[in-house]
């Protein structure tokens, strides 16, 4: 098969080969890592389109997996795992994981969310756009931002949220609607993990001066903002 590669993390076979044929019944290809180590030399390898990450591995958790990905790679993650905790969920994203499923779950919601993490990741209306604001560009067909000439390095999800936020400067987005517009309706997630992505997003795009582009609304929710 030729269609997107997913790398499949996890100690347990079973998930593997459950998760792998549901994903190439949809012309996935699949590739397969059962310890933290295999998944970090699978990654350097293989360069697949989107992770799909076990947390409790053998050799490397995924947490230090995930960890040691993103200083490299922005490949699209997707995190698993049994413990249904506010902490585990918040790490992951602080970590840079676009998306948290607990077990167990559906294989096929499961692989509505590659699709739906792919997509934003690797199309959409306007992809050739660029936002140029001072100091600023955020170049969408590229997926790159630049902050005083000098390279940004975000997440997907992380630029997903810039990108929709500069293309609204101004306006007031609550998180129940960052949620649907930048995570789809189909996503089920806690408000929180909008407060997660601006913190990170907010520490990433500091100018010297200490000025940001993301302002707080209290009581309303986020916007983007051009000081003058």
């Amino acid at each position: 098969m030729n269609g997107p590669k997913i790398l499949i993390v996890d100690d347990e076979e079973a998930i593997r080969e459950l998760v792998g044929m549901y994903l190439q019944k949809e012309g996935f290809t699949v590739i397969n890592a059962a310890d933290g180590e295999e998944a970090l030399a699978k990654t350097r390898e293989t360069g697949p389109d989107l992770i799909i990450l076990d947390i409790m591995l053998p050799k490397k958790d995924g947490w230090d997996v995930c960890r040691e990905i993103r200083r490299t790679h922005t490949t699209p993650i997707i995190m698993l795992t049994a413990k249904d905790a506010e902490y585990d969920r918040i790490l992951g994203l602080e970590l840079g994981a676009d998306d948290y499923l607990v077990k167990p779950f559906s294989p096929r919601e499961l692989v509505a969310r590659v699709k739906a993490v792919l997509r934003r990741t690797q199309s959409g209306p306007g992809s050739d756009e660029i936002l140029s604001y001072p100091e600023l560009t955020i170049n969408r067909a590229a997926m790159t931002v630049e902050l005083n000439q000098q390279p940004v390095n975000l997440t997907p999800k992380e630029f997903e949220l810039l990108w929709f936020l500069a293309s609204h400067p101004g306006r007031v987005f609550s998180r129940d609607q960052l949620l649907s517009r930048v995570w789809n309706y189909d996503y089920f997630g806690d408000p929180r993990t909008v407060d997660t992505h601006i913190k990170r997003l907010r520490e990433k795009l500091r100018t010297p001066t200490g000025t940001g582009y993301i302002k707080t609304v209290w009581g309303r929710g986020y916007k983007f903002e051009v000081s003058r």
